[in-house]
């Protein structure tokens, strides 16, 4: 189980030694996480986040969670924003208000006030984020030419990467039997619990149907993706083929989640309306897709410039 993996959390947070109330209450809010049905990529999430927080304690000789102040936490985010985005940042400040608050009401300690209620929010800019490359897309795959495994199982994660829109965490989780003959795939492990269902085009159907006959007959529960042996491909793995494929092409990587705004972007330019592509993407509510309409509204100007009559006749 994640939660219980000891080793594994004091690895992530770079610690030899680990107090063991620290340990306790990090390990009991997982568990708590997994007891409400959350997603293993979001427990892992937590996991990974929380380390910082522990580690940061740490190096402050701080083993308690009460001992953790406001400017505390200030400092936290003011020195995790030196070296990670402002999602990141944020991120991190969403991670560690869940477990203090969990904390409060789970322990209740007596005259203890949560510090993370002193701490705003740091600040995410609204500019549209980049999505990959339409041009580096099309280098990578021409790199899975051939008719190896990797070839075509490469081929066939760039292209449902592409396609879908689908997280790094929701392919990587696919099952064979997730995957209809019509291209429907259907999404178990989606952000927050939430099932929902994206679609293949028929060229992208094509390469992952190729890619599976390679693989033999499978049960509808081995992994949509896997290893050259059929173990499951996990998120590293993903990132890798990613990263390689770059290497190949001579572009630089683009990030796995830059080809999920790919597909957002692709789809609004191409005339999707928001709510429909808000339930492909998995999404909650429309705010993440406000920075992609900002981004197809500054098409929209320039082929007005390019374009507008009046400009042209005066």
């Amino acid at each position: 189980m994640l939660a219980l993996n000891t080793l594994r959390i004091r690895q992530v947070a770079g610690l030899d030694a680990w107090h063991p109330a620290c340990e306790k209450e990090v390990q009991g809010f997982l568990i708590d996480r997994q007891a409400r049905g959350l997603a293993t990529g979001t427990v892992r999430f937590y996991e990974q986040k929380l380390a910082h927080l522990t580690r940061f304690m740490a190096g402050l000789g701080l083993t308690e969670v009460e001992q953790v102040t406001p400017r505390l936490l200030r400092q936290l985010l003011l020195q995790f924003s030196a070296e990670h985005s402002e999602g990141g940042t944020h991120a991190l400040y969403r991670a560690v208000k869940a477990f203090l608050n969990w904390y409060g009401d789970e322990a209740e300690p007596a005259d203890w006030r949560n510090p993370i209620l002193k701490v705003k929010a740091p600040k995410v800019s609204d500019e549209p984020l980049d999505p990959a490359p339409v041009d580096t897309i099309k280098a990578m795959l021409a790199t899975c030419k051939g008719k190896a495994y990797h070839d075509l199982r490469d081929k066939a994660v760039l292209l449902t990467l592409l396609d879908t829109g689908l997280r790094a965490s929701e392919l990587v989780a696919l099952n064979v039997g997730d995957l209809t003959s019509t291209g429907s795939v259907l999404v178990r492990q989606g952000k927050g619990g939430k099932v929902r269902t994206v679609f293949l085009g028929s060229k992208t159907l094509r390469e992952v149907t190729r890619y599976l006959r390679l693989r033999g007959v499978l049960a509808g529960g081995a992994p949509l993706f896997a290893t050259e042996q059929g173990s499951r491909l996990k998120y590293e793995g993903l990132r890798d083929i990613v990263r390689r494929r770059a290497e190949q092409a001579g572009v630089p990587a683009p990030t796995l989640h830059s080809f999920r705004r790919a597909f957002a972007l692709a789809c609004l330019r191409h005339g999707v309306d928001v709510y429909s592509l808000q339930r492909l993407m998995g999404h909650a509510d429309l705010s993440v897709l406000r920075r992609y309409l900002a981004q197809t509204e500054g098409d929209l100007r320039r082929a007005h410039e390019r374009g507008g009559p009046v400009d042209r006749l005066l």
